[in-house]
């Protein structure tokens, strides 16, 4: 990988991040160890995303983080020692969100701004609201979290909402503006590269 791609680094038991190529890390963004990042995935500005820890057989479990999924800017994603962790596909972490795990995050979620999650299991389409608290829970498909929310044991869940026919097009339209995003940096990015490119050929 290139050098000016130094804040994608390996942990101290020599894990490097595997990230595909499709894939846009903002460079203020740090990216540490165990890490799998899929295609079309989005990192923002000064987001950490930190397998580091090993387990009782001394390996890193992997970070996951699935196809399409848009993380914002300054998430923080850890993980206990040697506990997975996955986001699915087409998720959107929004500003300031912090996920620590072991967590296990289905497809099309969305985790609004400020909130915190703390070893959940997410099913597909769970909404958490803005600076909502959410640990030690399973939350089921289309489960809606409300903003401030404190989600600390089960029964807690049992008077939450679905999410409405409104939420759910707010969800797909938040995940599309930043698919679109992603790829006007892309674009950006690529341009910038022929231009180096050129320079070097002609110096």
């Amino acid at each position: 990988m290139p050098s000016y791609y130094n804040n994608i680094r390996p942990n101290l038991a020599g894990d490097f991040p595997q990230i595909d190529p499709t894939a846009l890390i903002d460079p203020s963004a740090q990216i540490i160890g165990n890490v799998k990042i899929d295609k079309g995935v989005f990192v923002g500005p000064l987001t950490v995303i930190r397998a580091d820890q090993r387990g009782p057989d001394e390996k890193v479990s992997p970070i996951h983080i699935g196809e399409e999924v848009n993380i914002q800017d300054g998430v923080i994603i850890h993980t206990d020692p040697g506990a997975p962790f996955v986001i699915g596909p087409k998720t959107s972490i929004a500003h300031g969100v912090t996920i620590h795990g072991p967590c296990n995050i289905a497809h099309e979620c969305f985790i609004a701004i400020r909130a915190s999650l703390y070893k959940v299991t997410l099913e597909e389409h769970v909404w958490i609201g803005h600076g909502a608290i959410v640990q030690k829970v399973t939350l089921h498909s289309f489960t809606m979290v409300p903003t401030g929310a404190v989600i600390l044991e089960r029964p807690e869940t049992l008077g939450l909402r679905l999410v409405t026919d409104e939420e759910r097009r707010y969800m797909e339209d938040a995940w599309v503006a930043n698919s679109r995003l992603r790829m006007d940096y892309l674009e950006l990015r690529d341009k910038a590269e022929a231009l180096r490119s050129n320079i070097n050929k002609k110096g």
